[in-house]
């Protein structure tokens, strides 16, 4: 397993808290985790549940970035077929005079 992701991502979310300018104490609080858990988050320990991250990110008014996790990437070959396909055209009825 790569810890240097979770990390990088433990850096963030203390450069984040400090940013606020809020103890961790009072961080803790908020995301509903004890200190030493936000501690192990900050540090990038991988046994913290995923559940606290999510609610440090609500805190935090970045629960969007969550939706950016794991999206569905982009099938070019799919795309591609799509545009190939003609669209059947029909002649415009006539008006009979």
């Amino acid at each position: 397993m790569d810890r240097s992701k979770l990390q990088e991502l433990g850096k963030r979310l203390r450069a984040e808290r400090l940013k606020r300018n809020d103890l961790q104490a009072a961080f803790a609080v908020r995301v509903g985790v004890s200190v030493p858990t936000l501690h192990k988050m900050e540090l990038g320990d991988p046994t913290v549940q995923i559940g606290a991250w999510v609610n440090a990110l609500e805190v935090l008014n970045r629960l969007d970035d969550l939706d950016a996790l794991l999206q569905p990437s982009e099938d070019l070959f799919a795309k591609y077929e799509q545009s190939q396909v003609k669209e059947r055209k029909r002649a415009s009825r006539r008006k009979t005079p």
